[in-house]
């Protein structure tokens, strides 16, 4: 049985602006395999955010390969890809990304809602739960810490039960404290759910608790490209 999930094959972004041209990836190629636990790591500017950009389908590559659940991502088009985001697609984003208008049980709701999953409610209440809110259910993000706000985030990302996650900076904007106790809840959640985790960190202990570590350097991969598995 083939259980790879993500393939990604010579993929290369370029950026033009003006007569500046920026080569934010050049010639990136690994594989993960279903439930595989991957960090991504590098400098500013290695080209970590666009990569994890280009495999979930928000950005588009200048040249390359992006194969998910084995299927050529950038031959679907944008209302497909839109598609298999919400159904099979988490994402975690350093900045929350949560609807300041909307309450936490509303902003977790929103992907079973768009997928007309009939139990949405339940199912984002059970995972607010999960998460250690089942008090603050109905307080806006405003009315919430970074880390609670983030849990909202986490819980809201696995309420479809996604094959493959993406987590960008997931713990950036947090105190150390509290970005220990949400990597530990995404990494427990994760490991639940047998998600695929993709996470781009700074923090060498957090990419400890990987599986593989995938070192970028100016758009290229230093180390950890080759496949987990023979």
């Amino acid at each position: 049985m083939n259980d790879v999930i993500l393939k990604v094959e010579n993929l290369t972004r370029i950026y033009r602006t003006g007569t500046h041209v920026v080569r934010a990836l050049d010639g990136v190629s690994f594989t993960l395999r279903a439930g595989e636990t991957c960090a991504i790591m590098g400098p500013s500017g290695s080209g970590k955010s666009t990569l994890i950009a280009i495999c979930a389908g928000l950005d588009r590559p200048t040249a390359g390969t992006v194969e998910l659940f084995g299927q050529d991502l950038f031959a679907r088009s944008e209302e497909e890809r839109a598609h298999l985001r919400a159904r099979f697609i988490g994402f975690v984003f350093q900045t929350f990304q949560l609807i300041p208008t909307l309450t936490a049980l509303e902003n977790v709701m929103i992907p079973a809602e768009l997928m007309e999953v009939p139990d949405a409610e339940r199912r984002a209440r059970t995972m607010l739960e999960r998460v250690g809110l089942a008090d603050r259910m109905d307080h806006y993000p405003g009315e919430l810490s970074g880390g609670e706000q983030q849990r909202v985030a986490i819980a809201r990302a696995f309420i479809n039960e996604p094959r493959i996650l993406f987590a960008d900076e997931p713990t950036g904007n947090l105190d150390g404290e509290t970005s220990q106790r949400v990597f530990r809840l995404l990494m427990e959640i994760n490991a639940q759910h047998h998600t695929t985790l993709v996470l781009v960190t700074h923090d060498e202990a957090m990419a400890g608790a990987f599986e593989r570590v995938i070192h970028l350097r100016k758009g290229r991969i230093q180390s950890g490209g080759a496949s987990g598995h023979p």
